[in-house]
C-alpha cells in the first residue's frame, strides 16, 4: 500500500512541478508543445503495453473490449461538459503566453479537469504492484512527463482567471493527494479482484487515457510544435516500448 501512494505520489508530484515552472519562469509554447508530443507517445505505449495487452491476456477480449469503450465514452463525456464550463484549454500551451482567452469562472473547471485526467491513470499505477515485481516504471514515465505540460498551460489558465500563487498552488497540492489516494485505492481494490475485473478496470483506464490523449494533448502539441510534433511522439512510442522490455 505505501509503495502505491509513494508512487501515485511521484506522478502527481509533474502537475506541482509545471507549476511551480510557469509560476516563475517563462517557458516557450514550443518546448511544451515538444514535452507534450513526447508525452503523448509514451502514454498511447503505456495504455498499449500496459493496459490493454495486459487486460486481454488475463481476462479475455470480451472485458477489454466492453471496458475500453465505456472508459473512453465516460472520459469524452465528462470532458465535454468540462469543456463546456471553461475547461477545454487545461492542457493548451498558447495559454501561458496569453495567446487565448480565459473564460470567467473556468478557474475550478480547469481543476476538475486535471483531476478527471489524473484519476484513472494514478488508478493503474497502484494496480501495477499487485504483481509483486515492482511498480510499472512504464506507467510512472509516462503519467510524470504528461502532467508536466499539463501544470504548466493550467496554471496559466488560473492565472489568467485571477487566482493568486497561493491559492494555484494549493489547487495543485489537492491534484497531488487525490493522485495518491486513487494509486492507493487501485491497489487496495485490485489487489481483491478477479481477472475478469481487472482486465475491465485496467481497460477502462486505458480507454479514458487514450481519449484525453486524443482529444487535447494530440491537437494542442501539433499546435505550438508544428510537423516535428510527429516525429517526437513516435519517439514517445519507441520509449515506451524499450521500457516496457526492461
Amino acid at each position: 500500500m505505501w509503495g502505491a501512494l509513494m508512487w501515485g505520489a511521484i506522478s502527481g508530484s509533474a502537475v506541482l512541478l509545471g507549476a511551480l515552472l510557469a509560476l516563475f519562469l517563462s517557458i516557450p509554447n514550443k518546448l511544451i508543445g515538444f514535452i507534450m508530443a513526447f508525452g503523448t507517445g509514451v502514454l498511447i505505449g503505456a495504455a498499449a503495453y500496459e493496459l490493454l495487452e495486459d487486460s486481454a491476456s488475463d481476462g479475455g477480449l470480451a472485458p477489454t473490449i466492453i471496458g475500453f469503450t465505456a472508459g473512453a465514452l465516460v472520459f469524452t463525456l465528462f470532458d465535454w461538459y468540462i469543456s463546456r464550463k471553461g475547461g477545454a484549454g487545461r492542457k493548451r500551451s498558447a495559454r501561458a503566453s496569453g495567446k487565448t482567452e480565459s473564460k470567467g469562472g473556468s478557474g475550478l473547471a480547469i481543476f476538475a479537469g486535471t483531476v478527471l485526467d489524473a484519476i484513472p491513470e494514478s488508478i493503474m499505477i497502484g494496480a501495477s504492484l499487485i504483481a509483486g515485481q515492482g511498480v510499472s516504471l512504464l506507467l510512472v514515465i509516462a503519467i510524470f512527463i504528461s502532467n508536466i505540460p499539463e501544470g504548466l498551460s493550467s496554471t496559466a489558465g488560473l492565472k489568467q482567471d485571477g487566482y493568486g500563487k497561493r491559492k494555484i498552488m494549493l489547487l495543485w497540492l489537492g491534484v497531488l493527494v487525490i493522485s495518491t489516494a486513487a494509486s492507493g485505492a487501485g491497489y487496495s481494490f485490485m489487489d481483491h479482484a478477479s481477472g475478469y475485473t481487472e482486465a475491465l478496470i485496467a481497460s477502462f483506464a486505458g480507454g479514458g487515457i487514450i481519449a484525453m490523449v486524443s482529444s487535447s494533448m494530440m491537437p494542442e502539441a501539433y499546435e505550438d510544435g508544428g510537423p516535428l510534433t510527429g516525429f517526437i511522439a513516435a519517439m514517445g512510442l519507441l520509449c515506451s516500448l524499450i521500457l516496457d522490455q526492461l
